[in-house]
């Protein structure tokens, strides 16, 4: 059973954006199974990195997007990005070094930022980035 399910109320209605953040959903899913399977450190540690390096990506996309449109609510968007980032950096820190495992607290708090996040932030640069014609 998924942690979480994609849902017509994430969509940002820009379908590359959509895309990543299904496949951000999809990661996170992952990492649910490979935990509640009791995987192993290394494949958790893989799906872990990958998670990171796609939130990367993806908030590169975003970023590049708001830059190019001029979105008035960027730099406040971009410390949001940049915070996500510093923590699960952190978290992935705390795994290697065999100070955390991955639980249900991990698994819960980074469902509750994904979508608070696409509901709560990435929301508000809808209307803008539409008005673009950014679809």
């Amino acid at each position: 059973m998924a942690l979480l399910n994609w849902s017509d109320e994430y969509s940002v209605k820009i379908k590359s954006i959509d895309q990543q953040h299904s496949k951000l959903v999809d990661l996170i899913n992952q990492l649910h199974s490979a935990m509640k399977d009791g995987k192993g450190k290394e494949v958790i540690g893989k799906v872990i990195s990958e998670l990171i390096s796609y939130t990367q990506v993806h908030f590169a996309h975003e970023e590049s997007l708001m830059l190019k449109y001029s979105y008035p609510g960027y730099v406040k968007h971009k410390s949001f990005h940049d915070e996500l980032v510093k923590q699960v950096l952190e978290i992935e820190k705390e795994f290697k070094d065999g100070k955390i495992v991955i639980s249900q607290d991990v698994l819960n708090f980074l469902k509750k930022w994904l979508v608070e996040h696409i509901v709560g932030t990435d929301k508000l640069y809808t209307g803008f980035m539409n008005s673009k014609g950014v679809a």
